[in-house]
């Protein structure tokens, strides 16, 4: 692994992507111990843009390579479940303004909720899926109605046969001392998961 790969440009951690993501040591989730084989690759906030066109990329990549890619957008899966409640996506557009910001976050914090309603979309939508890795994105645009964390922990009582990669706007942090966090745009207090990888610290 090359040293402080995370901090290298773009295209140099794009390569190492697309390396980890089309090898066999990967697909057969090897090196991972007994932890679920779910993955972070971290960016700074500002690369969003950038990071999103490089999942497209890395995407073409390696199914040019034979691996089957799933992507699930945490925000359109969030705004499909509000759809899928008879007349509340009409509701919200029409009283939005009426309404403070805590009172919608109290309510989108309850219809998102990682144990009861996400984790189980996700599985759903999952379900009879052919694919080898699963690459979820969106997170920044679901904050602070999803928490990272809450829906890693909940993600691994169901999905835990393949590999999932998180692409994370911000750190995720390891150290001896405090073991691992997730610090969401680089500036929010952390949340502390240690069962995913950092992807860039995984050899190919």
């Amino acid at each position: 692994m090359t040293p402080d790969l995370e901090n290298k440009p773009l295209t140099d951690r794009f390569d190492h992507l697309v390396k980890v993501v089309s090898g066999k040591r990967f697909l057969a989730m090897e090196g991972i111990g007994n932890e679920v084989p779910f993955f972070i690759c971290p960016f700074h906030p500002d690369e969003t843009p950038a990071m999103y066109k490089a999942i497209d990329n890395l995407c073409i990549q390696v199914q040019h390579r034979g691996v089957n890619v799933e992507r699930i957008n945490l925000y359109d899966l969030c705004v499909s479940l509000l759809k899928a409640e008879e007349g509340l996506w009409e509701t919200i557009l029409e009283q939005e303004t009426n309404h403070a910001r805590e009172e919608w976050l109290e309510q989108f914090q309850l219809l998102f909720d990682a144990e009861t309603h996400l984790a189980p979309a996700i599985y759903e939508q999952m379900l009879d899926k052919p694919y080898d890795v699963l690459f979820l994105e969106g997170v920044g645009e679901v904050f602070p109605y999803v928490r990272t964390h809450a829906l890693l922990e909940n993600l691994a009582k169901y999905l835990s046969k393949r590999p999932l990669v998180m692409f994370f706007p911000g750190k995720y942090e390891q150290t001896l001392n405090s073991g691992a966090s997730l610090k969401l745009f680089d500036r929010l207090p952390s949340d502390k998961y240690y069962r995913a990888l950092n992807i860039y610290r995984y050899e190919p």
